[in-house]
């Protein structure tokens, strides 16, 4: 397959802010937005959304044959190429992943198969995670919960009841937490604190019951700051490790800061319990390898639009498999009607996808995974 039509556009998000979608031969793909961003993300455009757009739209890509997923390295080499770049994530993480997703779709739309089967033997379906209740920056209320997520965990063998499950157990906590209210990511907003959201998730039944504690987001002159307290890096582990134990939590995101691999470490409980690496990680494969070397997490979110080259992505699985890392593939919380997400996550055989529960552009998600799993048989 030729590259023949490749242009861009901007589209807004689920946040009404503006991100890029790309068309390769009549493919589109499109890249979310993230608010809550990590220190050590790959930069979203190479100058400015409209830079990277004007570029794409006059942009020729001489005699790039692609046949497989690993040619979409004779884009990235390209563009190193053509504007001199040392990595081609500098040409913006978001137009790099809209890019070589909308490569991908035209490819498959070639070959006349569906998106995940571009990748060898996939037949592993994600477990899904879901953000229930809501707080930290991606919630606008006034008086909110400081852990930015509170999430159920399934545990159903099919993907199709895993959803029935989250949804039933979501519609529930609408009307015990009394509000209507959605945040950034379709997460009921509510002014109860951490403890009293865990409590009330922790009576639900048949699930398991996480946090993204996003920490970073609340950490300042090495203190932790809460409602009422403040904390150091020792009290925080300590709190966070009574939470495991009294709320039974099953699954822990960046329960310390970005730069504290060491703390991480410390929080680490039991193989039963998963310490996720995401702000600690940016979908980084430096940063990846400084978290099995200091044994700070067993499990790692992943977002591509964080690293931007798909390519890259793979090795990333790649390394966490190797070493025993649980996968979460990730969408973010200014998300597009793109499902490509869901295909991506069968594809690199990701462990759990986060991708929410509710609104329109999670959804969609969701029910291309049910589609998926569907054809599997």
């Amino acid at each position: 397959m030729l590259l023949k039509r490749v242009k861009a556009k901007n589209i807004k998000d689920s946040r009404s802010d503006w991100t890029i979608e790309v068309s390769v031969n009549g493919c589109k793909a499109s890249s979310p937005s993230g608010k809550s961003k990590g220190k050590y993300e790959t930069p979203s455009f190479r100058k400015s959304l409209n830079w990277n757009i004007k570029i794409l739209n006059s942009l020729n890509f001489p005699n790039i044959n692609i046949s497989s997923f690993n040619d979409i390295l004779k884009v990235e080499s390209f563009l190193k190429r053509k504007f001199k770049l040392k990595n081609a994530k500098q040409f913006g993480a978001n137009t790099l992943f809209a890019l070589e997703s909308a490569v991908l779709k035209a490819l498959a739309k070639e070959k006349n198969i569906q998106l995940f089967q571009l990748f060898p033997k996939p037949k592993k379906i994600p477990v899904p995670v879901g953000n229930a209740i809501g707080g930290g920056l991606h919630s606008h209320n006034k008086n909110k919960p400081i852990f930015q997520e509170f999430l159920l965990i399934p545990k159903e063998k099919k993907f199709k009841d895993n959803i029935k499950v989250m949804d039933s157990i979501y519609q529930q906590l609408k009307k015990q937490v009394q509000t209507n209210e959605k945040n950034d990511e379709g997460a009921w907003q509510t002014p109860l604190n951490n403890e009293q959201v865990l409590k009330l998730l922790s009576q639900q039944k048949n699930i398991r019951v996480g946090i993204d504690a996003a920490a970073s987001s609340f950490y300042n002159n090495k203190y932790y700051n809460y409602r009422n307290k403040q904390l150091n890096t020792a009290a925080q582990v300590s709190y966070i490790h009574s939470l495991i134990k009294q709320y039974n939590l099953f699954y822990i995101e960046d329960p310390l800061q970005e730069e504290d691999f060491q703390g991480f470490a410390k929080v680490m409980h039991s193989p039963k319990h998963l310490i996720v690496g995401d702000d600690l990680t940016a979908t980084q494969i430096s940063r990846l390898k400084k978290a099995i070397k200091t044994k700070s997490i067993n499990a790692m979110i992943i977002k591509p639009n964080q690293n931007g080259s798909l390519i890259e992505l793979k090795q990333i699985f790649d390394i966490c498999k190797k070493h025993k890392i649980k996968t979460i593939l990730s969408h973010r919380s200014g998300e597009t009607m793109d499902n490509a997400l869901a295909d991506l996550a069968v594809g690199f055989g990701a462990d759990f996808i986060k991708c929410g529960i509710a609104t329109k552009w999670r959804e969609v998600k969701l029910k291309r995974l049910v589609e998926i799993e569907k054809s599997l048989k």
